[in-house]
């Protein structure tokens, strides 16, 4: 019965005529599809709104609740003019059909209980164009703070009753390079910067070709004060970078860059760490390849990447025998092994992250005692571009008692010259309850969108 009426209300919401249009979120790792481009003008503003209403059905499990299913409506709009302004809104609303606790209402409460929540709002906000001087606002759903050696592939939203929005900002004044951000622009959290200072430059002068030679200085701070309380954590890491080889052209270019750096807890003597690897860059008109391997140690429970793809969760509880939080969980003495590749590739040619027909990150990390995290995510776009599918898992303390796993799935088909799109998506969802531990959980959805671009 439910689907029948959900069937009903779908035609109602698609029938209106309003016209709509899909924005895609700004973030490294989007699960948003690729929208109708918007007109190539720097001359004048352009605009897309879009549709999507979808049922959303969630599979608690080891609870009392039952399943709970919704209506879930997502209103888009965004605005835009290259290299001024770029400003998207829109969130899920998730309208309750069946299940949950006795007396819930009908907007499914955890979504917009926090102040933090109603930044899902601004889906994407950025002021005066591109780095080096910018400024961007939104969902960081894989978000690295430059070296990586703090901050590495974040997820802001790896809680899922969570929904803060985050900003970055660079800036630019030689020989100084500077880029700062906070997790939740709205409640006191994760807030971190990385000073970037081109060693060649200062004491040289203006060198032909600028950040060869870097020292950098990292610093990030969780406040524990909002997307639920958890102890707070600073930690620090100086970096040295070389570009070994820098090979540019018209077309693209090539680097290959080392790296060497140090780590700790201000104020918590003997946790240290020290890093050293390579990395590579690679970029042509229809292939964008970056990949970094490293060598680590970890003294006195400090660890490179803490602030990493699962810490929203593991702030609670983190992967593994111990069961605590990541600020107090104990970590031990060892060495380590990371390996990253981003790879994007187009056969027409690479543009914006919503226009390119494979897409893969990957991140992994081995431990000498025996531990193992893998994370990462593939989307690819085929029969000109009509059909979208992408799939992301996470696997967190693999040959430890305790591991974690978490995997995601979406497709997205457009039809009617591209104008009408079916959706579905499914996967696990982990949420901390109000004891610090971790209830799981599975969703699935399926629905169908409309959008319209001017």
């Amino acid at each position: 019965m439910f689907v029948r009426w959900s069937l009903a209300i779908l035609s109602l919401l698609l029938s209106s005529g309003a016209a709509w249009a899909e924005e895609r979120a700004g973030s490294q790792d989007s699960d948003e599809p690729p929208p109708p481009a918007l007109p190539d003008s720097r001359s004048r503003w352009a605009s897309l709104m879009s549709l999507e209403a979808t049922t959303w059905t969630l599979l608690p499990r080891r609870t009392a609740v039952g399943d709970e299913g919704y209506l879930q409506v997502t209103p888009r709009w965004v605005l835009a003019r290259p290299g001024v302004l770029h400003l998207g809104l829109g969130a899920p609303v998730r309208l309750r059909m069946w299940g949950g606790e006795a007396g819930a209402g009908l907007v499914r409460k955890e979504d917009w209980d926090t102040l933090s929540d109603w930044g899902q709002v601004v889906r994407i906000l950025t002021v005066g164009g591109d780095a080096p001087n910018s400024l961007w606002m939104g969902a960081l759903e894989s978000y690295t703070l430059l070296s990586g050696h703090l901050v590495r592939r974040y997820n802001n939203r790896g809680n899922p009753n969570y929904h803060p929005a985050g900003a970055v900002v660079t800036g630019l004044m030689a020989p100084v390079y500077v880029e700062a951000f906070a997790s939740d622009v709205l409640g006191a959290r994760l807030m971190g910067t990385e000073v970037v200072l081109d060693a060649q430059h200062l004491l040289f002068g203006r060198p032909r070709n600028p950040l060869r030679y870097m020292l950098s200085l990292s610093a990030v701070h969780d406040w524990g004060k909002a997307g639920g309380p958890s102890a707070p954590m600073t930690l620090a890491h100086m970096d040295g970078t070389a570009i070994l080889v820098r090979r540019a052209n018209p077309e693209g270019g090539f680097e290959l860059q080392a790296t060497g750096g140090w780590g700790g807890r201000p104020g918590e003597g003997g946790a240290w760490g020290a890093v050293a690897g390579l990395g590579v860059e690679s970029v042509s008109p229809t292939l964008d390849l970056r990949a970094r391997l490293e060598g680590r140690l970890q003294r006195g429970g400090f660890r490179q990447g803490a602030f990493g793809p699962d810490y929203e969760l593991a702030r609670f509880q983190v992967a593994g025998p111990s069961a605590l939080p990541q600020a107090e969980a104990p970590f031990p003495d060892g060495a380590s092994v990371h390996g990253e590749v981003i790879l994007s590739w187009d056969a027409v040619g690479l543009g914006t992250l919503g226009k390119r027909h494979l897409r893969l990150t990957l991140g992994a990390e081995g431990f000498n005692w025996g531990r193992v995290d893998v994370e990462g995510r593939l989307e690819a776009q085929v029969f000109q571009r009509n059909l979208s599918v992408a799939a992301g898992g996470m696997a967190m303390g693999m040959g430890q008692r305790g591991a974690r796993y978490l995997v995601s799935s979406e497709a997205r088909w457009r039809f009617l010259s591209g104008a009408l799109y079916a959706v579905g998506q499914g996967g696990t969802l982990l949420f901390p309850t109000p004891e610090g531990t971790l209830r799981p959980g599975v969703f699935a959805a399926v629905g169908l969108g409309v959008d319209h671009v001017r």
